[in-house]
């Protein structure tokens, strides 16, 4: 829609730290990964990527934690709530954590990615295509490796 643009709102669970991000996401992807899983807390992560240039915080100031050689996460440094993921692999980007946003239904995941680090017993019945890695470093796991830690 031309002139329109879609403001998306989201933020921490103490309310202290709020940001928007402008327009439809890259994409909206479950991610697996170990790393993750720390973060948040949670057996997967889901998360929205944006454009830097759509992103911005309105109120309070995010912590930032380096928690891996080139990514960054952000997190309020009150309640601690996970925000967003950065990395140097993809500079232009910056990845919400869905459950951050206000309104995270409006989100639909269209694929999965780490999913060699999948935990074993979770079983997520779709048919999104599923990476080992990201799509720009591994094929889609067959559906019939599915499950194999591969």
């Amino acid at each position: 829609m031309k002139g329109h643009t879609r403001v998306h709102d989201g933020g921490c669970l103490c309310g202290s730290v709020r940001y928007q991000a402008l327009g439809d996401p890259e994409w909206v992807a479950h991610c697996h990964c170990g790393s993750c899983r720390r973060n948040t807390g949670a057996v997967l992560a889901t998360f929205a990527g944006f454009t830097t240039s759509s992103f911005r915080y309105v109120t309070g100031t995010p912590a930032r934690y380096h928690s891996s050689p080139g990514v960054t996460r952000s997190f309020c440094p009150g309640c601690g709530t996970p925000l967003t993921y950065e990395t140097e692999r993809s500079p232009d980007e910056v990845h919400i954590n869905l459950g951050s946003l206000d309104d995270p239904q409006s989100f639909v995941p269209t694929l999965h990615v780490h999913a060699a680090e999948q935990l074993a017993w979770l079983r997520v019945d779709d048919d999104l295509p599923r990476y080992a890695r990201t799509p720009r470093d591994s094929k889609p796991i067959p559906r019939d490796r599915l499950g194999r830690g591969e």
